[in-house]
């Protein structure tokens, strides 16, 4: 029997198995990698706070908007004094005192006119970081994305590798008593019998190592995507029903083309903007404001109500910041040249980083056809090695080393494919999609 008929016996007893326990599959989570995705964006705490920033965001552009409304002000006071304030001589030895206690008061309304433009610019910039945070929004959520991913492929490889641990297992447990049986026959020496013993301690001590690498991936992607760490989650994938990974030609994207649909590009353009429109407002703060107004008062101190309308008109010149503010507009200045240079530089960043993460991507596709012929090779090879040794002339050690590569040789698979998703999900995000 050749390893890879071994094997899938051993996947079929393990179906069947799981069959048999329904109580325990019932409470398992089988993952593929969209769900984890879906559950890690709705429960991940990094998209929590993405999201309450874009919308803090939001607030700030509605409290924007307000200042264009008039500014309405309420005050009042009232006083007393033992004498009052205004003294009129009436005759001599006859006087008049008046204004020893009154209340003031009032409500007025400011509508700004002009104000050098900083009302408009700040709902601008206002309007340019809801913008920004809707884009920091999309890098954490492609954030989450890679790392959901990355979590439910490494579940997926020590799964993997625990399987291909217990065939290899299994294989040695036979071996074992073969070459047992035969020590007694006196066909064959002591020493076969302990390199098979030794290699079987060998395998245990890694799967011990190998499953409680698990149990904690596991955990780890329990905890990102918001299920309690204590529940059961298995993942979807099965390398020995796995199909043979599709091409990637077709998710090619130019990177000139595609640098527009990049968050990153799109905070860079954001902060251009900002820059330029703090610009404008520095400028602003050096010219007049004007504003319009009108309110209603009322007073008592003549000992009469006295309620009255009045209209007013006021004008500002900022004299002090002309000196102040023409260093602040050419630091502002400066600030727009510096935006300009960072976006013109992280943009030939972002279109080489898009060159890059689609020739990984390529090399993780052949990698993955490499490591699946391996496996049929070191498949073949394991076998001739078997048959080898059963005529005499392979030894025991060669027997055993076939055996080590045709469990490298899954493994490297099973990493090859986890990789190759992985960066598929990278290029895909370094492409905007």
């Amino acid at each position: 029997m050749t390893m890879k008929t071994a094997y899938r016996l051993l996947m079929a007893a393990a179906t069947i198995t799981a069959w048999g326990q329904a109580g325990t599959m019932a409470a398992q989570n089988r993952l593929t990698p969209e769900s984890c995705v879906e559950m890690a964006l709705g429960n991940n705490a990094r998209t929590k706070r993405a999201a309450n920033e874009l919308d803090m965001a939001r607030e700030g552009r509605k409290e924007a908007l307000t200042h264009y409304f008039p500014t309405v002000s309420a005050s009042g006071a009232g006083f007393m004094a033992d004498k009052g304030m205004i003294s009129l001589d009436i005759a001599p030895g006859m006087g008049m005192s008046m204004m020893k206690n009154g209340i003031v008061g009032g409500v007025t309304a400011t509508q700004p006119v002009f104000a050098g433009g900083q009302i408009a610019n700040a709902n601008r910039l206002a309007k340019v970081n809801v913008e920004k945070y809707g884009l920091m929004n999309r890098q954490a959520e492609n954030e989450v994305r890679l790392t959901a991913e990355s979590y439910y492929w490494q579940v997926a490889v020590l799964k993997e590798k625990l399987r291909t641990i217990a065939t290899v297992e299994r294989q040695l447990e036979r071996l074992d008593k073969d070459i047992e049986a035969s020590v007694r026959a006196g066909v064959c020496t002591r020493n076969d019998l302990l390199q098979v013993r030794l290699r079987r301690n060998e395998m245990a001590s890694t799967r011990l190592t190998v499953a409680n690498n698990l149990a904690l991936s596991k955990r780890l992607l329990a905890q990102y995507i918001g299920l309690t760490p204590a529940d059961s989650i298995d993942v979807a994938f099965n390398a020995a029903t796995d199909t043979v990974a599709a091409a990637p030609d077709a998710l090619y994207a130019d990177p000139a083309a595609a640098l527009s649909a990049t968050p990153e590009y799109g905070l860079l353009q954001a902060q251009l903007a900002a820059s330029k429109l703090e610009r404008k407002m520095a400028t602003g703060k050096r010219l007049p404001t004007v504003a319009v107004g009108g309110g209603y008062m009322y007073d008592n101190l003549t000992d009469r109500d006295k309620p009255f309308w009045m209209g007013f008109a006021t004008v500002s010149v900022p004299l002090s910041d002309w000196w102040a503010g023409s260093h602040d507009i050419r630091k502002q200045k400066k600030a727009v040249a510096n935006s300009e240079i960072q976006l013109n530089d992280q943009s030939q960043l972002l279109m080489i980083r898009m060159q890059g993460a689609w020739d990984e991507l390529n090399e993780a596709y052949r990698q993955t056809g490499i490591a699946r012929s391996s496996i049929e090779q070191a498949d073949e090879n394991l076998r001739l090695n078997q048959d080898y040794y059963r005529a005499g002339t392979a030894t025991m050690s060669e027997l055993l080393d076939a055996q080590a590569i045709y469990r490298q040789s899954c493994d490297s698979y099973v990493e090859a494919r986890a990789k190759y998703e992985i960066k598929k999900r990278e290029y895909l995000q370094a492409t905007g999609r």
